[in-house]
């Protein structure tokens, strides 16, 4: 084994990634070697990467960017970080400087930051700039790290481009998001490109700058219909021209060129319509890994609506209501698998919920909300006068409320189970007033659903030639049943405020937990700090 090998193994085999390859350690230990300072600092990186120890482990510890026959993978690799703006991703994250496809040298420096640049961009490309489960407490979403060996194999025997292209989704609405995001760069003029100073720019204003905002908008496609004799003087031709910008990039057209005309001109204001394609594609990266071309139901938390999709299309919706927007009542974001529709069901009161709505009122009086049974730890119905609710507290309260199976049940007549640690699921509701309402964030954080029996033919199709029939005939029987899926499907609770439609437009919706603002922040930070 060669010198770099031998360094490459030390690094990769050092902490906590000596536990990833544990043959490779065994069957061949290393010698002390002395590091410069900058070998140190990218060693480290390497050593805290659990991806890259792998990635070097697959390939038995030898250099995979340096030498003349690994310039296919450099420039690919190089390629593919160019493309970072077209992500919405900063291009100062991703350091090149000094980086050549050209590079011959066997210099173990220059390999670590072929490594490290790899590791950042295919992380970020295909898993998200940020990590969901930091954006927001109610955000409970893992996303599914790359395969680094794999994407090794791809690089070094087969087509370095092609397996970089992989990287990122290949969703059409990621795709679309993709286009309106170079429509609106398109808008931005180049470096050599006159700034114009803030200020009001309208019919009579004079001066140099008046100049300098006539050729920025000629730079970029709007230059006005006619040249004026002095071109510092703000005339009709450049209010019109001035209109056309506005109206491309989404601003009142009335030909003035205000601070925030004048702002994202000069490319410093993103604007709002860029800040939600930007944190659109950062979450569709999250569920990369997904296949959302799968049959699958998927609910967008801030339309207020579920469907059930095939091959990418809608083929069954229905209204919902969400969880209020009270940190103790969010509906969470997380993907699973539906695994059961269950006919009456019994509602178990959260213990959240017993504590705070129904425990004062069994205090005052033992036999309030009649309709609920009190059960012990076992599941045992516990007569009410055998109970001295004064005792308790919201802390120490040792009983469970139930609800039996009715129409009135809190339920409804039917639930949507996908077994999760937070409890969540879709059912029924005798309250159907609300899904009339055009804000439906009232509930306590399961999704309450307009069309519940529909749903429940749509889901049971793989259990009967005729689900309708099947459902029913369990229906009638009053009982609580649990129908196990013979065609178990993916459920994602998503949270998108824009995304394109079948046809093409961006739809957009109220943010109505405040999460876009975070997930931007969380970006803004990791586009700042580089890290």
């Amino acid at each position: 084994m060669n010198k770099f090998a031998n360094r490459i193994r030390r690094i990769t085999l050092s902490g906590a990634c000596m536990a990833l390859i544990p043959a490779l350690a065994a069957a061949m230990p290393a010698p002390r070697l002395d590091f410069s300072e900058a070998e140190m600092e990218l060693a480290q990186t390497v050593a805290g990467d659990p991806g890259l120890a792998a990635f070097y482990g697959a390939h038995g510890l030898q250099p995979v960017f340096l030498g003349s026959e690994a310039e296919a993978r450099r420039a690919a690799l190089l390629t593919a970080v160019a493309t970072a703006p077209s992500h919405g991703l900063p291009p100062a994250r991703y350091d090149v400087t000094g980086l050549s496809a050209g590079e011959t040298a066997r210099d173990i420096t220059a390999e670590l930051r072929y490594a490290r640049l790899l590791s950042r961009w295919a992380n970020d490309v295909s898993n998200g700039l940020v990590d969901p489960q930091r954006t927001d407490s109610m955000n409970k979403r893992s996303v599914i790290p790359v395969d680094m060996a794999a994407l090794l194999k791809g690089l070094t025997g087969g087509d370095p481009a092609a397996a970089l292209a992989s990287l990122p989704p290949h969703d059409p609405a990621y795709l679309r998001l993709q286009e309106m995001l170079a429509e609106h760069a398109a808008l931005i003029a180049p470096a050599d490109a006159p700034v114009v100073a803030s200020g009001l720019y309208k019919p009579g204003v004079t001066g140099p700058e008046v100049a300098n905002l006539r050729a920025r908008l000629a730079s970029i496609g709007f230059a006005a219909p006619t040249a004026p004799a002095d071109a510092q003087v703000f005339d009709e031709g450049l209010g019109q021209a001035v209109a056309r910008y506005q109206q491309a990039a989404g601003l009142p057209d009335d030909g003035i060129a205000g601070p925030k005309t004048v702002a994202r001109l000069n490319g410093g204001d993103a604007g709002p319509d860029v800040r939600r394609l930007m944190i659109a594609m950062e979450r569709l990266r999250w569920l990369n890994g997904h296949d959302l071309n799968a049959r699958m139901v998927w609910v967008n938390i801030p339309s207020y609506m579920a469907e059930i999709r095939e091959n990418g299309q809608t083929v069954f919706d229905t209204r919902v209501v969400v969880g209020k927007p009270d940190p103790d009542w969010e509906t969470p974001e997380f993907s699973d698998v539906m695994e059961f529709v269950v006919p009456n069901p019994r509602w178990n009161v959260p213990q959240s919920i017993a504590a705070q709505s129904y425990l004062s009122k069994l205090r005052a009086n033992r036999y309030a909300v009649a309709h609920l049974d009190v059960v012990d730890r076992k599941g045992r119905i516990v007569p009410r006068d055998q109970i001295d609710f004064s005792k308790y507290s919201d802390k120490n309260f040792p009983y469970r409320l139930r609800q039996k199976p009715s129409a009135d049940n809190a339920l409804g007549l039917v639930k949507f189970m996908f077994p999760n640690p937070w409890n969540i699921y879709l059912h029924d509701t005798p309250s159907k007033g609300l899904f009339g309402n055009r804000d439906r964030a009232a509930s306590h954080g399961c999704v309450r659903v307009a069309k519940p029996f529909e749903l429940a033919y749509q889901l049971l199709r793989g259990n009967s030639a005729d689900p309708k029939a099947l459902f029913h005939k369990v229906l009638d029987t009053g009982e609580e049943r649990w129908l196990k899926l013979d065609e178990p499907l993916p459920i994602h609770l998503v949270y998108f405020t824009a995304i394109p439609g079948p046809d093409g437009t961006l739809r957009t919706y109220p943010d109505t937990y405040g999460r876009d603002a975070k997930v931007w922040a969380a970006m803004q930070k990791a586009a700042e700090a580089g890290t």
